[in-house]
C-alpha cells in the first residue's frame, strides 16, 4: 500500500483564524473560552463558549454566495483555502476528493425555527435546506476547488471529523484518491442547541479543565480544521513540504450506552490504529486525548490509555481546554495540533489544570507547552453512541 503525506493544514478556531494563530496560541497555553458574544444569552443557563472571534464572512465571500452558506460551511471553506495554499497544489486535481465530518447547519436551523415558531411567520428562507444539509461543507469545498472525485460527509457525532480523516487516509493509501481534502467544521453555538446541551447537565459554568480533580464539564466550541493528504512519492516528486506522515486509523463501537463511554471500546480503537500503522504501543510519544473535562469521560479515557500503553509516563494532553469541544470539528482541529506537535517537537498543554486526580494519574502536560522529541503521535475521538475513532501519525522523515 502507498504511504500518505500530510502536505496542507488549515484552521479557524477560538485561538484565531489561521494555522499560525492556532499554533502560537496553543504553544502559549492561550484560552479561547470566554463569555458568549455572538448570540443572545438571556435564556441560557451557561454563558461561556469557545467562539471564533471577529470572523467577518463578508471578508471571505461575496454577498450572493454568502446567502448559500451556513456558518459551518463558511468556516470549512476558509480553512480549506488555507490548507490548499499551504499544500501548494494546483487545482483541480483529476483524482482529488473531499471527505469531511458531517456538520449540521445549526445557525440556519435555529434562524428558521425562530422565524416560524418565534415570529409566527409561515415562510422561512428558500435556501434553508441546502444550507443546513450535513454534507453542505463537503459539497462547497468540492465546488471551490473543482474536485470531481469522491465527495461525502461522515456522521458519527463528535468522532465525525476523525472518521472522515481516517476514511480519506485509507482512500489515498489504497489508490482510490491521489489527493484528499479532509477534516471537519462545526458552528453549533446557537441558543436552541445550547439549551439541549444544558439539559444533559455536562456543561461547565466557566472553563474546561480536563483531568483536573475539580473539572466541572465541557465547554462548547466552534471552528474548522482541514488537512490535505497525498501519496508520499507524489508529494516528494513535486518538492512539497511534508508536515507529517499518516500512519494508522482505528475504529470501534462500544455497543453499550448512548452517552456513557466505555474503556474497552476506546482501547479497541487505539489498538486498531496502532495495528493499522504497524506500530507498537511503546513507539507512541504523545496522545492528543478526547479529554472533554467531564468526570466520567476523563476517568474512562485514562483507564483505556492505561490498558493500551501501560504504566509508562506518556504525555497525554487535551486541546479542548483551549479550543472547547468543537463537536463535529474537534477531531480535525485536534489532529491538526497533533501534526504540528510532531513537526515542531512541542507538546500542546492541558490548560486550566489545578489539582491532580487519582483517577487521572497521567502526564497531561499541565498548563504549559514543552519541547519534546516526537516520532509517533495519536489523536483520539470518542463520541456519543459509543463511536470511536483514533488516528496515528509519524514525524516526516528528514
Amino acid at each position: 500500500m502507498r504511504r500518505v503525506a500530510i502536505t496542507g493544514l488549515g484552521a479557524v478556531s477560538a485561538l484565531g483564524q489561521d494555522i499560525a494563530a492556532l499554533w502560537d496560541g496553543a504553544k502559549q497555553g492561550a484560552c479561547g473560552i470566554g463569555p458568549i458574544a455572538n448570540i443572545p444569552t438571556e435564556r441560557l443557563g451557561v454563558h461561556t463558549a469557545a467562539e471564533v472571534k471577529g470572523f467577518d464572512p463578508a471578508a471571505h465571500f461575496e454577498p450572493r454566495r454568502l446567502a448559500t452558506l451556513d456558518r459551518a460551511t463558511q468556516l470549512a471553506l476558509v480553512a480549506a483555502r488555507e490548507a490548499v495554499r499551504d499544500a501548494g497544489l494546483a487545482m483541480p486535481q483529476t483524482r482529488g476528493g473531499v471527505v469531511l465530518g458531517a456538520a449540521i447547519g445549526q445557525e440556519t436551523f435555529d434562524a428558521a425555527y425562530l422565524t416560524f415558531y418565534g415570529r409566527n411567520s409561515n415562510r422561512v428562507p428558500p435556501l434553508t435546506v441546502p444550507r443546513c444539509m450535513p454534507s453542505a461543507p463537503a459539497s462547497h469545498v468540492s465546488m471551490e476547488f473543482g474536485l470531481r472525485g469522491p465527495c461525502f460527509a461522515v456522521a458519527s457525532a463528535c468522532a465525525s471529523a476523525s472518521h472522515a480523516i481516517g476514511q480519506a487516509f485509507h482512500m489515498v493509501r489504497t489508490g482510490m484518491l491521489e489527493v484528499a481534502i479532509t477534516g471537519g467544521s462545526d458552528a453549533s453555538i446557537v441558543v436552541g442547541f445550547l439549551k439541549g446541551w444544558e439539559a444533559l447537565r455536562v456543561l461547565s459554568p466557566d472553563l474546561c479543565r480536563p483531568f483536573s480533580r475539580d473539572r466541572a464539564g465541557l465547554v462548547i466550541g466552534e471552528g474548522a480544521g482541514i488537512l490535505v493528504f497525498e501519496e508520499l512519492e507524489h508529494a516528494r516528486a513535486r518538492g512539497a513540504r511534508i508536515h507529517a506522515e499518516m500512519a494508522g486509523f482505528g475504529m470501534s463501537a462500544d455497543a453499550g450506552d448512548m452517552t456513557a463511554p466505555d474503556a474497552e471500546g476506546a482501547a479497541a480503537a487505539m489498538r486498531a490504529a496502532l495495528a493499522d500503522g504497524d506500530l507498537r504501543a511503546e513507539q507512541v510519544d504523545y496522545v492528543n486525548a478526547h479529554g472533554t473535562g467531564t468526570r466520567l469521560n476523563d476517568r474512562t479515557e485514562v483507564a483505556a490509555l492505561a490498558d493500551v500503553f501501560g504504566t509508562r509516563r506518556l504525555a497525554i494532553s487535551s486541546s479542548k481546554s483551549m479550543l472547547g469541544h468543537c463537536l463535529a470539528a474537534c477531531g480535525a482541529l485536534e489532529m491538526v495540533l497533533t501534526v504540528l506537535a510532531l513537526r515542531d517537537g512541542v507538546l500542546p498543554p492541558t490548560i486550566g489544570f489545578r489539582e491532580p486526580d487519582p483517577d487521572c494519574d497521567i502526564d497531561c502536560v499541565p498548563n504549559r507547552a514543552r519541547p519534546a522529541p516526537l516520532e509517533v503521535a495519536v489523536s483520539s475521538s470518542f463520541a456519543f453512541g459509543g463511536l470511536n475513532a483514533v488516528l496515528a501519525a509519524r514525524r516526516a522523515a528528514a
